[in-house]
């Protein structure tokens, strides 16, 4: 939550009061009610002689000399506006005065309005059918300073979203909504899908987060929107834009598990041209807490560089021109191989390196009630998977082209548009007949109409057609139901799909090795309908408190979805030591995932406190032979809490306390994991050039290997339990932010 804060009116712009050194006595209101505002703060400059008032809305300044000063008096949603004292008198008759201070409240909600634009229109959140997350502003800054080398804690803590390391020693991983594996979520950057196929199994560990202003969340199908892929939901990743106000900051940040971040930004407008320039270094040593034997963190070393700029060639339009480049080289493994000691008993290691690059346009032009846009990306991604006596190399080039046109009236908003998406893989070396290439043609339709007051309906289709896979319609449609100014309600659902690849959670967890390419004549898509349902309500209890309830319901159906066919093995690793290597191959299953489940987040915000809570209950079950009938999808919690303090002064200090709950896992062996709680502490103190922060992450020292061995004899050839809990225990994390 983040209240709009500006400047405070007093009913007289000069005051002079007769003054001696002394004390001002200052009593701060509500302009309509007269009551009173504890936690609301003046500040008397020069000299930021400030304090808060008590309960009573009364707090006292003391003034070192006589003259002339600015008082600045805040509360949160209440306007502030600073003006001037002449404060005079002698050292001889010290005087204590009072001064009565009426704030006006802010017109409209406290909360700060929040305008996505995943929908394909920018409109507020809270007037838009399908439901959307968004996680803007100080949440966003306070997950940065977490983790700034990637965005899975900006993910993982969000109820609903799982982050699943796919990999032990090299700490791949992917994110799961709503118990749907990692390839069924689409990963956008600023509508752009950058991280697809072969490029979206390192994707979150490579995006650094320190350039985003915002993150949009749809769970559920979003396929009507953005075509395959984005069957469980879509992540759209906003980032900066110019402003007239210079914006240049740096970070610094180190980890004890011997990790650094090093970032900077700048984003500037003038009045033809405007740019942004984002670069990081994010750098990781070898780390094994739980003296395995083998790295929990990998070593990684990792440059990447964003420049955008934006020409505004007229009042009505405006072009975009961007790029982005990823450079890194990841090897986790045996920690003796790692120090250069390698022999033929500590012989194993799996390394990644990655090179990421991609082009971004856009150009936007508007008319009286309209807005015709086109934007293009063509990325590249290339990755060699080095393990012992094995190598796995290839690269992916993929375009996406899209024209829209919108149109707003009265009551209606139509949007409109076509798109071309083509993805090609080619395997370096041996392809083992794996090469493939898409091309989808699409076009979308999508209607917004506000029936009532009460009521907003949301309509879509879209039809694609697939080279491989032929034509798909993709009906979608959501409604909002305003019931007061206080309680709404969304209900939508759609269908969606996914052109099968051989790049998944499982194929991802043998590194690819003995893996069969898929079978174009005999492969289904996979194909999928979901719906969901939420209530949200928001009051203010007792003048004080500002509390908000959402509750959400939802459902998927997932049909044909690709299954590996694995041997029955400890866990998914290279093979069972002493047999020959087993030979993988993809099919589709005969009867459906279920998903199934429930979110409720609960938000309470008074004066600088506030409070997040979330629960989720997933259920997910695969429906099909070959695995056990109605059994859970592996490595998905059934239950899990997040609960979040949070206590702000709003640009000088915060301080975060985080717990979060994660019921046991099952595994696919057909065991369970033990449960575990995970906790941090994070404090931040702000000055206006410098901010200094410090987090403690998982206090409580959880560590998988505490609880059970996940490296598995012999040395040489090692193999790994599934990873179920996180394998670097307690870590801390500091550093500094200068904005110059």
């Amino acid at each position: 939550m983040k209240f709009i804060i500006v400047s405070l009116w007093l009913t007289l712009s000069t005051l002079s009061i007769a003054w001696g050194q002394g004390s001002l006595r200052v009593t701060i209101q509500d302009a309509q009610t007269g009551k009173p505002l504890p936690g609301a703060s003046a500040v008397l400059m020069p000299g930021q002689i400030g304090t808060t008032a008590d309960t009573s809305g009364r707090l006292v300044l003391t003034v070192p000399t006589a003259g002339r000063y600015g008082l600045t008096c805040s509360f949160v949603g209440y306007q502030t506006q600073t003006d001037s004292l002449t404060l005079s008198g002698t050292v001889d008759s010290p005087r204590v005065d009072s001064l009565m201070v009426r704030l006006v409240p802010s017109e409209g909600e406290e909360l700060e309005e929040v305008v996505v634009t995943s929908t394909r229109s920018n409109r507020s959140i809270d007037d838009i059918p399908t439901r959307i997350e968004a996680i803007t502003g100080e949440e966003l800054e306070e997950k940065a300073n977490m983790r700034p080398g990637d965005i899975r804690m900006q993910l993982n803590e969000s109820t609903g979203i799982q982050v699943q390391q796919t990999s032990p020693v090299s700490a791949n991983a992917t994110i799961r909504i709503q118990g749907l594996d990692g390839r069924y979520t689409q990963i956008l950057q600023d509508g752009l899908p950058l991280y697809s196929g072969f490029a979206a199994g390192l994707s979150i560990l490579q995006i650094p987060p320190l350039n985003l202003r915002q993150v949009e969340v749809i769970k559920g199908s979003a396929s009507t929107l953005y075509g395959g892929g984005a069957i469980a939901g879509l992540v759209n990743l906003i980032t900066k834009r110019p402003t007239a106000e210079r914006e240049l900051s740096f970070m610094a940040n180190g980890t004890t598990a011997q990790g650094l971040d090093l970032s900077g930004f700048w984003g500037q407008k003038w009045k033809k041209i405007g740019i942004t320039l984002f670069a990081a270094r994010n750098t990781q040593r070898e780390y094994d807490p739980g003296k395995t034997g083998f790295s929990a963190l990998p070593n990684y070393e990792r440059y990447t560089v964003n420049p955008r700029l934006y020409f505004y060639l007229n009042p009505t339009v405006t072009l975009t021109v961007g790029a982005m480049g990823n450079w890194e080289n990841r090897i986790g493994g045996d920690m003796q191989v790692l120090a250069g000691r390698q022999d033929e008993q500590h012989r194993y290691f799996e390394r990644n390196r990655s090179d990421r690059l991609a082009s971004q346009l856009q150009f936007d032009k508007r008319f009286e009630r309209s807005v015709l846009t086109i934007k293009n990306s063509v990325s590249f991604f290339k990755r060699i998977l080095t393990q012992p006596d094995y190598r796995f190399t290839g690269h992916q080039v993929a375009s996406f082209t899209e024209a829209s046109y919108t149109h707003t009236g009265e009551r209606s908003e139509w949007i409109g548009g076509g798109n071309l998406w083509t993805e090609q893989f080619t395997e370096e070396g041996t392809s083992q007949g794996r090469n493939y290439q898409y091309v989808t043609v699409g076009g979308f339709v999508q209607n917004n109409y506000k029936a009532a007051p009460w009521l907003t309906l949301e309509a879509g289709l879209r039809g694609d057609y697939h080279n491989r896979f032929g034509f798909f319609a993709l009906p979608r449609v959501s409604v909002l139901f305003r019931l007061s100014e206080k309680l709404t309600s969304r209900l939508g659902g759609g269908l969606g799909y996914k052109a099968p690849t051989i790049f998944t959670e499982e194929a991802e967890s043998v590194a690819f090795r003995n893996v069969r390419p898929i079978d174009p004549a005999t492969a289904q898509p996979e194909t999928s309908i979901g719906g969901n349902f939420d209530v949200n309500y928001r009051t203010t209890l007792f003048d004080v408190l500002d509390v908000s309830i959402n509750q959400l319901f939802f459902y998927t159906r997932l049909d044909h979805a690709l299954v590996l066919d694995i041997p029955a093995i400890i866990t998914p690793g290279v093979g069972t030591p002493g047999t020959s290597p087993a030979v993988y191959q993809f099919t589709n299953a005969n009867g459906p995932i279920d998903s199934r489940g429930l979110e409720t987040n609960v938000r309470i915000g008074y004066e600088a406190f506030k409070l997040y809570a979330g629960y989720s209950l997933v259920d997910t079950r695969r429906k099909y032979t070959g695995a056990e009938y109605n059994s859970p999808v592996p490595l998905t919690a059934k239950h899990r809490v997040n609960l979040v303090a949070v206590y702000e002064l709003e640009g000088k200090f915060r301080l975060g306390l985080e717990a979060y709950y994660n019921s046991r896992k099952p595994l696919s062996t057909g065991e369970y994991s033990r449960p575990y709680w995970l906790m941090g502490v994070m404090g931040e103190r702000r000055w206006e050039r410098l901010s200094i922060f410090l987090n403690f992450e998982n206090i409580l020292n959880i560590r998988q290997d505490r609880y059970q061995p996940w490296v598995l004899a012999p040395l040489d050839r090692p193999s790994f339990r599934e990873v179920w809990a996180p394998l670097e225990g307690f870590v801390t994390n500091g550093g500094i932010k200068l904005f110059l």
